[in-house]
């Protein structure tokens, strides 16, 4: 099923050199009828897809879906809108963003499709880098899935300099336990959100991952 016709990308195209609020008023009914709707109908049909395989999944398109105004308090750029629509697939959707999930984001660089843990907080980093220093074994062995491995590559992230006191004889066996961060992604040709079949390889990428998302969802505790 074919849900975005090529305005998708056209719109964030002409939106990278007119990014403020006049163009995009003047074409607020363009971005409703051909990236907003066509995007929130997409990310539904997701979510029902990965309900089948993950039942803690409850939620709509409206708790998945980020906003595409983005936050400029902080930032030297002020330009309003995102240049592309993203949403996460996890039990709590977008207000969680530590417990893994399935991340999409669809514009005219790139279709990614992401997964994994980037936001933990102190508690539930250490919990993960205990489990990992318990058995190290599971996650190598996890790691080099061939399925995993062949879409995603490797468990990206910052990492710490150093880590706690406890952690270092294992830290040293096992570098990844100086991540921060565990992620990965598999970054598609943009014309992918046009096709007909984005559906199924979005899918085919979360199968793949499935396994991991599932271990470190435990190792969080």
């Amino acid at each position: 099923m074919s849900y975005f016709s090529e305005d998708y990308l056209n719109f964030f195209k002409e939106l990278a050199a007119n990014n403020h609020k006049d163009w995009f008023d003047e074409n607020r009914k363009r971005y409703t009828n051909n990236i907003k709707e066509p995007f929130e109908k997409f990310v539904n049909d997701l979510i029902a897809e990965v309900q089948k395989h993950d039942k803690k999944i409850q939620i709509t398109h409206k708790e998945a879906v980020f906003r595409i105004n983005r936050d400029i308090r902080f930032s030297k750029d002020k330009s309003p809108y995102k240049l592309n629509r993203s949403a996460i697939i996890s039990p709590k959707g977008r207000k969680d963003k530590a417990y893994p999930g399935l991340y999409v984001e669809a514009g005219p660089e790139h279709y990614r499709i992401y997964g994994g843990v980037y936001m933990p907080d102190k508690e539930q980093l250490l919990s993960i880098r205990n489990t990992i220093a318990a058995a190290p074994k599971k996650i190598e062995k996890l790691m080099a899935d061939e399925s995993f491995k062949s879409v995603f590559g490797e468990i990206r992230g910052e990492k710490n300099k150093i880590l706690p006191k406890e952690l270092k004889e294992a830290g040293e066996k096992t570098p990844i336990l100086f991540n921060k961060q565990f992620y990965w992604f598999v970054e598609l040709e943009p014309e992918v959100i046009e096709q007909d079949d984005i559906l199924e390889k979005t899918m085919e990428a979360y199968l793949a991952n499935k396994k991991m998302m599932d271990y470190f969802a435990s190792a969080m505790g």
